[in-house]
């Protein structure tokens, strides 16, 4: 936060310190210079107390504080607003973002604000706080925020610091929108697509890259839409490639025609991370949700990506969609897991708000949680036993299969079977063993995993030998515990204290052990 006691301070809690606030800092670069110099940007995170909260935004002596509320925080908001209003009565409150966009007139949270901008509010937050800052009660406390064109927007990207380029993820964007419908998700509502120029963009880029940027997640929906673009900002990349540069891509999954494939497999190992979004094979599912993915251009392009190219593949399904069983969804997962993706994110449906997914409500039973993240509880075609199953499926898959930390074990885990019967009955161990806390210790994990693979009829020497080169593959330990130490040879104990490694570095080191 700034030393100077600023007129207004735009603020937002972040999931974590990790992730830089890329709206916050959209909002600071579009505000007119005499604005710029009466705000400042302060960055909290939901696991910060209530109380800490306050008092660092009451010590800023701002008269203005905007928040920007998302589904993660709008909670954890609501609670720090409520505050403010108790303590400092005279504070003008101004909200924006996602959560406060849409059905908002019951919200707790924006009845204790005095503004809320709804939309995007890069253009339309000047006006907003020049008339708070007047004194001036506002007209009306919804105000709709003018859809900007990339063209008349300045963007933000000086305004990361140098701690941010070196310790933080970097947000950036090419275009705004999707050109897609699904139902469950916001950006179906902003079309069409708007991109902004390479000419502005190509630049700015540049000056990250000089200021010692290296890792660059671009928010983009659909980041392959325009190919042209995609390949010429994949090639600045390519052309200034230096070690340590990562770039992370939300890509059609069916739309890799071969000019950009060509350019795909020309970047290093671990270089580009390409989220896919699946979210369901079933066609029914997908014609619900109105959906379109060519299913076989999809497979073809992820074996494509696996098989020829370095990059790192994390695709998204979800469970709980609308006509979705249990028994769809575990020959969707196990139809994904043979596609080879070195991520698979299980999710389970939320009922964002504005999203046209509510018109299934009654003709497939759709039954939400009343608060936020406002996760399905149960459908007409899946119980509330069933869902819950899925949300501890969920947690030990990321835990086991997403990690990094079983590149080995995860396959020998089901052979030649179902790997969603098996990652069940894995579960069902670690939940008997584990319980429903959050946290699990992973040498906890490391003694599950082999118990289960010996169970399921693996010699002991082997299923400890492949736990333990999983284990320290991290670096994690210098000598196997006890259960792995009685099976293991002294030559496989003296494997322990590697150098630490990343996921997608402990995937590499498997890949090229086989070779």
């Amino acid at each position: 936060m700034s030393t100077a006691r600023p007129s207004v301070l735009l603020c937002t809690l972040n999931a974590t310190w990790q992730h830089a606030a890329f709206g916050l800092r959209y909002l600071m670069a579009n505000l007119p210079e005499d604005l710029q110099g009466q705000t400042a940007l302060a960055e909290f995170t939901i696991n910060m107390r209530t109380l800490d909260v306050v008092e660092r935004v009451l010590e800023s002596g701002a008269r203005v504080v905007g928040f920007g509320v998302y589904i993660w925080n709008v909670a954890e908001t609501e609670r720090v607003v409520a505050a403010l209003r108790r303590v400092c009565p005279e504070l003008r409150i101004l909200l924006g973002g996602p959560e406060v966009s849409y059905e908002c007139d019951q919200q707790e949270i924006v009845r204790l604000a005095d503004v809320v901008i709804t939309g995007e509010a890069d253009v339309s937050l000047a006006g907003v706080l020049r008339g708070l800052l007047a004194g001036d009660r506002p007209a009306m406390k919804l105000v709709p925020g003018r859809l900007p064109q990339p063209a008349e927007l300045r963007l933000p990207y000086y305004l990361y610091t140098e701690e941010d380029l070196a310790k933080r993820v970097i947000y950036v964007e090419a275009s705004r929108g999707c050109p897609y419908t699904c139902e469950f998700c916001l950006s179906s509502l902003d079309i069409p697509v708007r991109a902004f120029s390479l000419e502005s963009l190509l630049p700015a880029f540049g000056d990250l890259l000089e200021r010692g940027a290296r890792q660059f997640k671009f928010v983009d929906r659909t980041f392959n839409l325009n190919i042209r673009m995609s390949r010429a900002i994949m090639d600045f990349f390519l052309k200034r490639w230096v070690p340590g540069l990562f770039l992370h891509f939300e890509m059609i999954p069916d739309r890799l025609p071969a000019d950009l494939r060509e350019l795909i497999r020309k970047f290093p190992p671990g270089a580009l991370q390409f989220e896919v979004g699946v979210q369901t094979f079933d066609p029914v599912v997908a014609v619900n949700i109105s959906r379109r993915n060519d299913l076989e251009k999809l497979e073809e392009n992820l074996r494509f990506l696996r098989t020829q190219t370095g990059v790192h593949v994390h695709a998204d399904l979800i469970a709980g969609l609308p006509g979705e069983t249990l028994e769809s969804f575990a020959r969707g997962f196990d139809r994904l897991v043979a596609m080879g993706p070195q991520e698979i994110q299980v999710g389970i449906l939320k009922r964002l708000r504005g999203t046209p997914i509510v018109r299934h409500d009654a003709t497939h039973a759709m039954r939400y949680a009343a608060h936020p993240p406002y996760e399905v509880l149960e459908t007409g075609t899946m119980t509330f036993a069933e869902l819950n199953a899925m949300r501890r499926f969920a947690k030990v898959w990321d835990l086991v299969g997403n990690s990094g930390n079983f590149v080995e074990s995860t396959p020998v885990l089901w052979g030649e079977g179902s790997a969603f019967a098996a990652v069940m009955e894995l579960t069902r161990l670690v939940h008997a063993r584990c319980g429903t806390g959050e946290g699990i210790a992973l040498l906890r994990l490391v003694e599950t995993v082999f118990d289960f693979l010996t169970a399921s009829g693996m010699p002991a020497a082997e299923a400890a030998a492949t736990v333990w080169r999983d284990y320290t593959r991290a670096g994690r330990a210098e000598r196997a515990p006890g259960f792995l130490a009685l099976h293991l040879t002294d030559q496989e104990k003296a494997m322990g204290g590697a150098r630490p490694r990343s996921r997608q570095e402990r995937r590499a080191a498997v890949l090229s052990a086989k070779e």
